[in-house]
């Protein structure tokens, strides 16, 4: 995908800049990589998103990212947005008369390979391979659950895929989404100043990332490993490339078996 050029309106970051102010009415354009988010808390975005690197992104137009209210979508005098389970149970469901007509909004302009994604602990797994797929589709919409889920006619209907960040319990998937789409967004060409930073971090290649030094050559009697004081490049990748290894035997013992069975 071709970095946006300075023709599609680019803007300079100002540290003043609040970030709600990031998501202002701007144009969807074609050939960047947007991200539609469905949420009761559309006032969380962008969050961490407006940040560092995907925060000047998001504001130079390299990537973009939209909101849409699912209150907005309530039923009745209260907007209601959820109700009791059927058959009984704690907590509420929210409603598919609801959330059916936010995704429809969401996916109005989508083109292309555009995926719809649920933060749910009952999902795949969200991991690195998941990251550098989305970042090729042309943009993805996320819904953010609450409460004890989202009426499984939806998932059906409109063919979403689950995804977790891990085995545990969030009270909603904003938090979440915001991790997933920084995942994703660093990936995007332009975003990362230094794209050999994509390629050798951790688990690009299917290893935890080796160890990082810098100045001062010697801390609290702890100096820097002499090979990477060296200047011989050859020697110093191969000890990167051994202690990659190591790392992720001793710590991610299901990693190495994956990355030992490729070999």
């Amino acid at each position: 995908m071709n970095t946006p050029s300075r023709s599609h309106g680019r803007q300079t970051v100002r540290p003043a800049l609040k970030p709600r102010a990031l998501m202002q009415d701007t144009p969807d354009y074609a050939d960047v990589w947007r991200a539609e988010i469905a949420t009761l808390f559309p006032e969380l975005f962008p969050g961490v998103l407006g940040a560092s690197l995907t925060g000047r992104a998001l504001q130079e137009g390299t990537w973009q990212l939209n909101t849409h209210d699912l209150r907005g979508y309530g039923v009745g005098k209260h907007r209601n947005v959820d109700d009791t389970p059927a058959g009984g149970g704690a907590g509420m469901v929210m409603r598919a008369d609801v959330v059916g007509p936010a995704i429809e909004a969401a996916m109005a302009s989508a083109s292309g390979r555009w995926p719809i994604l649920y933060m749910s602990p009952r999902g795949r797994r969200f991991d690195q391979a998941m990251a550098q797929d989305l970042a090729t589709c042309s943009g993805v919409t996320i819904l953010c659950g609450r409460f004890e889920g989202v009426d499984e006619r939806v998932m059906e209907h409109y063919g979403i895929t689950e995804v977790s960040l891990g085995d545990f319990v969030m009270t909603g998937g904003e938090l979440a989404a915001q991790a997933m789409i920084d995942a994703t967004v660093r990936l995007l060409p332009g975003v990362l100043g230094n794209a050999d930073s994509v390629v050798e971090e951790s688990h690009s290649s299917g290893l935890l990332e080796h160890p990082q030094y810098t100045r001062p050559a010697d801390w609290k009697d702890r100096p820097i490993p002499p090979v990477l004081m060296s200047g011989n490049h050859g020697e110093i990748a191969k000890w990167r490339q051994a202690q990659s290894e190591t790392l992720t035997e001793q710590r991610r013992p299901d990693m190495w078996a994956k990355y030992t069975s490729k070999k």
